[in-house]
């Protein structure tokens, strides 16, 4: 529903609206005391000032003129209430009919100045005509409005409504048309309503009711705006948040394959190659710097490939003799040594341009087989074997897992040896020698037993090892006990003898693969000098560690004893020493 704000009059649509104002706008200002029309607004207002001054100012400064001009005459005040009543009815009438649109405005301040100057400029000439017309007629004859007898019954100058009274009139104003005021009068009885969110003083409920349902729609609409916001900024915490996650996990994946791929290529499972193609590889390498002639070359390949053929180690890096060499210089030399303890016969390998960075374990093998292969009881087991190359070594632990021998240890490298360049440790020389009937057993010094991380118990064991065939014998005491593989983490060695100092101090004979044969020849010589043996002796302090494994032989296993082996394999456990 729409309201008039002139007259206050609701319609039901818009349409209906505009054709109600312009009636409003159509409408003529007349005079309401004397009927006087065709004239402007500005001097109607003029007209009604001068002419009809008693209803100029509002009701209070009527009543205060009237109470000192006419007495208190009860006719007398209804007249002048009639006449102040009809000054400002005529005044918003002609506001309304020449501004329909601006109605409410007509009341504002702008008007009541004008309304206030008018007053103060016509006063004097008001008081004069007024004791002029009191002389004519006199204050007896005056009994009623004089304005009621001469122009009838007062209208409403927002409906038109006519009442008998101008009491009537003005309190049908007051009561109806009270929101169309300027200023409510003192003895209206309309209440006022305050805005509790924004302090708006409002005359009527309806209008207040609306004005707060605005505010309420405005702070839901804030409110829905701040909900949006915050959706939003949770929305962009959470994406921050996905993505930040998926660059750490994309960081940790991708650190995550160059480790893996680092520890391929640092245990030979990378695709590179085996053997044969390092060896080619390094050989060029060598002719193309100048350091091989292309002859030498062409030789040796054929050389490697006759030997990879048979399956057979060429024995270029082999050096023999070296026990021997020892015994002689402990019998003659080394005056700081109370005892030592030599292994059985046992040749040096060392590594080679097709194995170097990964074949220790592969070359610690050959030194433990060349010394059984020189000791008579193991030649019912390893009867017509010669040292294999490493390609050999590879296809001979593959048959071992063909057996059944530590699956599990296979399957770690996925079941294959043979054109890698996968490392080997303990667990694969164990079932390598069980494979080959030879018995043997790992022992595992799994953490340091005496200060700055030393290993005493590990020297003592291998003391125990060789000096259990010759307790009493002489300073050099040649053993029939093969060496002992020794392996940590990264690289392995073979034991090959003890030796006790004079202070009681142990110190391992070790032979190492990555020593070159140039080296190991220098203990060959007649005249052998004790800082040639500085690559062979690792004290305590040499060996720190943190875990050690060793592989000790101890005899032949018979075809039984090998399958009870093959089936304890399967569950792979190693003897620990605390």
């Amino acid at each position: 529903m729409l309201s008039c704000d002139i007259c206050g009059e609701t319609v039901t649509s818009e349409p209906d609206m505009k054709a109600h104002l312009i009636v409003h706008m159509e409408n003529e200002i007349v005079c309401p005391f004397c009927k006087l029309s065709g004239v402007s607004y500005d001097e109607m207002c003029f007209h009604i000032e001068t002419a009809h001054f008693e209803q100029n100012t509002l009701e209070r400064n009527f009543e205060r003129i009237n109470t000192v001009q006419f007495g208190t005459s009860d006719n007398k005040k209804d007249n002048t209430l009639q006449c102040g009543m009809e000054v400002n009815s005529s005044i918003l009438s002609g506001c309304a009919s020449n501004h329909p649109k601006n109605s409410s405005q007509c009341l504002t301040k702008d008007s009541t100045l004008k309304h206030e100057t008018f007053y103060s400029e016509n006063l004097t000439e008001s008081r004069k005509f007024l004791k002029s017309r009191e002389k004519q007629s006199g204050l007896t004859e005056v009994k009623g409005s004089i304005y009621e007898t001469t122009y009838g019954p007062p209208e409403c100058p927002f409906c038109g409504k006519i009442e008998e009274h101008s009491e009537d009139m003005e309190t049908h104003v007051k009561t109806t048309h009270a929101n169309l005021l300027d200023i409510p009068l003192e003895d209206c009885d309309q209440p006022l309503y305050d805005c509790p969110m924004c302090g708006l003083i409002c005359t009527n409920y309806h209008i207040l009711q609306e004005h707060v349902d605005l505010h309420l729609e405005e702070n839901s609409f804030c409110q829905g705006m701040d909900r949006v916001q915050c959706s939003g900024d949770l929305q962009l915490a959470h994406q921050l948040q996905q993505e930040e996650d998926r660059k750490r996990r994309s960081e940790e994946s991708r650190q995550e394959i160059e480790e893996f791929q680092k520890l391929q290529r640092q245990y030979g499972l990378d695709n590179s190659g085996g053997y044969k193609q390092q060896q080619l590889r390094n050989m060029e390498i060598e002719v193309n710097r100048g350091r091989m002639p292309p002859s030498e070359f062409h030789r040796r390949k054929a050389d490697m490939m006759e030997s990879l053929a048979i399956g057979i180690d060429d024995g270029k890096t082999k050096t023999s003799g070296i026990i021997e060499a020892l015994h002689r210089y402990y019998q003659n030399a080394a005056t700081d040594v109370r005892q030592v303890w030599l292994s059985s016969v046992v040749d040096h390998f060392h590594s080679s341009l097709g194995d170097k960075g990964w074949g220790c374990g592969y070359r610690n093998f050959q030194m433990l087989l060349s010394s059984l292969l020189q000791n008579d009881a193991y030649d019912d087991c390893l009867k017509g074997m010669s040292v294999p190359c490493i390609p050999k070594i590879q296809s001979m632990i593959e048959d071992a897992w063909k057996e059944g021998f530590d699956p599990q240890g296979a399957s770690q490298l996925n079941n294959r040896l043979q054109g890698t360049k996968a490392w080997i440790g303990a667990c694969e020389v164990y079932i390598l020698l069980t494979s080959l009937r030879v018995k043997c057993h790992i022992v595992d010094f799994h953490k340091s037993t005496g200060p700055l991380g030393t290993h005493p118990r590990l020297f003592e064991w291998i003391l125990n090892y060789y000096s259990s065939e010759g307790e009493g014998s002489p300073k050099v005491v040649c053993t029939s006990k093969p060496p002992i593989y020794l392996q940590h983490q990264g690289h392995s060695r073979t034991v090959i003898g003890i030796e006790e100092k004079k202070n009681r101090t142990l110190c391992l004979l070790i032979f190492d693969p990555g020593c070159p044969s140039r080296e190991m020849q220098k203990l060959l010589k007649q005249d052998v000098e004790a800082s040639s043996l500085k690559q062979l002796r690792k004290s305590m302090g040499n060996l720190k560690h943190k875990q050690y494994q060793i592989v000790a032989v101890e005899g032949a296993l018979s075809p039984e004893e090998k399958v009870a082996r093959r089936q304890d394999s399967q569950v792979f456990t190693a003897e620990k020493i605390p």
